[in-house]
């Protein structure tokens, strides 16, 4: 169903939104640290809560993505509009609900999640959060319609709203950084900003006649709770494992922060390369989420096995560029970031250990799975997903970190663990096949 052409046109683009939609943490995280050691900490640790927030609604826009894929698959281009009018207006609502809770009650979160913090960290996290919060109805509505033009095949669009996005924000940043002095209060303003104008740009895009997946009859909207519930089928699933795998992250940032500012520094930055290294491979799979859906939906599930296969290979040369371009950009990142050279030295350390398992780990450990929820399959995923999640990363990260005097190495050890079991699990149930029985449209 998809030519190699057809599939560069789809992940092209989609890795280098990742990329550039990755760019804009760093930037964040580079140019706060030319701030002080306790603006770049605080920053680390409330995006470690801004995640989970992009991740719940990731995984909404998921759930959006595969039912109007399967649509189109069918060639019912009409129902996937009313699944693309549905998502939007859904995410819409719960994410003014999210943002006003964590406005009203950031000190308490904070406190609550990273209490055993410098109180000059906590201040400048306070500031942080009450700004980045306001933001939410722009990241849940930038995913619901980045999502529909990728299940529409059109990943192109969605990459250069990112890009301006991405000008907007590093320029905005610079301006409220360095020359208004704002400091961790500049980095979450410009964030808003520049969120606010990329979603905008794309709910207009979204309304052009002549596409596959158009937003129309917004104001005429009424709630359609058999697409509803199929969305929410995908995507609750998807979110729990999400916000599950979130606040693991956040417990290993708990257990972090424990060893002290400078370690807590260290892994920011860590975080935010490493995470820079997975885009392309994130991307690959959130393009095999449309391929493998459409495949489901025009009933060829020999054919999203074979694409499920066909890019989990790809993602394994994808990645390994990635790494090594990563890493031989550490020690520079490093050096951008002010960090003093025991630091900088930690950092590159660290990189080079990840490399080395991460580039045979990681693309069984992931891209499979969306293989497996684009065809529905979306409660197992979660299952192996979670418990492996909360077993390895979390139980045995603590173990390491805090008995066994590993350090930040023991984090990262037991992600490892993660990664080899839920891959391990992923490959035999795509290989099986019991899952291709699955049918998500009714």
């Amino acid at each position: 169903m998809y030519s190699n052409k057809d599939l560069r046109r789809l992940l092209l683009p989609l890795m280098a939104d990742q990329i550039l939609m990755s760019l804009m943490g760093l930037a964040d995280t580079i140019m706060v640290s030319n701030v002080s050691a306790a603006s770049l900490s605080a920053v680390s640790l409330v995006d470690a809560i801004n995640v989970l927030v992009l991740y719940l609604f990731a995984a909404l826009a998921t759930g959006g993505t595969v039912v109007c894929a399967q649509y189109i698959g069918t060639g019912d281009k009409s129902a996937a509009r009313n699944a693309a009018r549905q998502l939007v207006m859904a995410v819409l609502a719960v994410s003014i609900i999210l943002s006003a809770v964590s406005v009203a009650f950031r000190s308490g979160l904070l406190r609550l999640i990273f209490g055993a913090v410098d109180d000059d960290v906590m201040s400048a996290a306070k500031s942080y959060y009450l700004i980045t919060a306001m933001s939410y109805p722009c990241i849940a509505l930038y995913n619901a319609s980045a999502s529909l033009f990728r299940a529409a095949g059109n990943s192109r669009l969605p990459m250069l709203v990112t890009l301006g996005t991405n000008v907007l924000h590093v320029a905005v940043n610079a301006a409220l950084i360095f020359g208004f002095r704002l400091g961790v209060e500049g980095a979450a303003l410009s964030t808003l900003i520049s969120r606010a104008a990329g979603t905008a740009a794309l709910l207009v895009l979204q309304r052009r006649p002549g596409q596959d997946i158009t937003l129309e009859k917004v104001l005429a909207y009424r709630p359609d709770m058999k697409i509803i519930r199929m969305i929410l089928f995908v995507g609750i699933p998807a979110g729990i494992e999400n916000c599950l795998f979130q606040l693991g992250k956040l417990m290993v940032h708990s257990t972090v922060s424990l060893l002290g500012t400078t370690a807590i520094a260290v892994q920011a930055l860590t975080n935010t390369l490493e995470a820079f290294q997975s885009m392309p491979g994130i991307a690959i799979g959130l393009g095999l989420v449309t391929v493998a859906g459409t495949c489901m939906g025009a009933g060829k599930p020999e054919e999203a096995r074979r694409y499920t296969l066909k890019l989990t290979a790809l993602t394994y040369i994808v990645l390994a560029a990635s790494i090594l371009i990563v890493l031989l950009l550490t020690k520079p990142a490093a050096a951008l970031a002010g960090m003093d050279a025991q630091s900088a030295g930690m950092t590159f350390s660290l990189m080079a250990f990840i490399a080395v398992f991460k580039v045979i780990l990681w693309p069984m450990a992931f891209t499979p799975a969306n293989g497996l929820r684009a065809a529905g399959d979306v409660k197992y995923a979660m299952l192996v997903s979670v418990a492996s999640m909360w077993v390895f990363r979390v139980g045995l990260g603590y173990f390491l970190c805090r008995y066994t005097g590993a350090g930040l190495y023991g984090v990262w050890i037991a992600m490892f663990t993660d990664w080899l079991c839920r891959g391990v699990l992923f490959l035999v149930r795509l290989l099986k096949g019991a899952w291709m029985q699955n049918r998500l449209l009714t």
